[in-house]
């Protein structure tokens, strides 16, 4: 199954559409965490710029500070944290939790910012 496929397939399961994640677009990943293990934590802002709305980061915290995120290409996942590229197609709004065992998806409005 193609990297597009699984990524339909995860939406088709919560009947969202496909929010592609282009591989000339940035994420932003707390590189430094992924060496601390699980679990892996995503969620999705809306898209800005050349970025997908995507912050990714692993262990239990999620920090406060400027530097945590660094830019990465979508380009790049694939052989730094292939376990996420399944869930890139969620839309903006959506979450993710990756842990031994046990994968949770799901949304949270308080991601899109405020209502208008």
């Amino acid at each position: 199954m193609t990297e597009w496929e699984r990524q339909e397939q995860v939406c088709a399961r919560f009947g969202v559409p496909v929010c592609p994640s282009p591989p000339e677009l940035k994420v932003g990943m707390a590189i430094a965490t992924l060496e601390g293990g699980p679990p892996l934590h995503g969620l999705r802002h809306k898209p800005e710029g050349d970025t997908t709305g995507w912050y990714i980061w692993a262990g239990e915290e999620l920090s406060s500070k400027a530097d945590f995120f660094q830019p990465l290409h979508v380009a790049h996942l694939d052989t730094l944290c292939p376990a996420i590229i399944p869930y890139l197609g969620l839309p903006p709004g959506w979450r993710f939790l990756i842990a031994p065992d046990q994968t949770d998806i799901w949304f949270d409005e308080s991601l899109l910012g405020p209502s208008q």
